[in-house]
């Protein structure tokens, strides 16, 4: 467990964190600084905790901002997960058809040959 101090609000709070978090906690505790200062230049001296409350609580209105448009976005992959196997059964099922219609024109085309051959060989003499 490492150990690190930050500043928020003007003032100095000891945190604990795990081994390799110490950027990360202190780019967190920046964040939360900047924020008391953007609402102390708003609003003026309200008091510290007011601001620290308020900078805290716009903080947690983005989470839930983010959350609800990862959730969004989670949905639409998900959608379009679907829309890809849609997509992919049409083909197959297209290329079963395409395939299909092929054969039997391939055997349409043999059974007119068969006719021809007879008619031509039994039939009037080429040459």
């Amino acid at each position: 467990m490492s150990h690190i101090n930050v500043t928020i609000n003007g003032r100095q709070y000891r945190m604990a964190c795990e081994e390799g978090q110490e950027v990360r906690l202190l780019k967190l505790a920046e964040n939360l600084e900047s924020r008391v200062e953007a609402l102390r230049g708003k609003f003026g001296e309200i008091g510290d905790a007011r601001l620290t409350v308020m900078a805290a609580l716009t903080a947690c209105d983005e989470l839930l901002d983010a959350g609800a448009r990862i959730r969004s976005l989670e949905e639409e992959v998900e959608q379009l997960r679907n829309a890809r196997v849609d997509a992919g059964d049409r083909a197959r099922a297209t290329q079963i058809a395409v395939s299909n219609a092929l054969n039997a024109a391939a055997e349409r085309i043999e059974r007119t040959t068969q006719v021809l051959n007879r008619t031509v060989g039994g039939g009037i003499a080429i040459g």
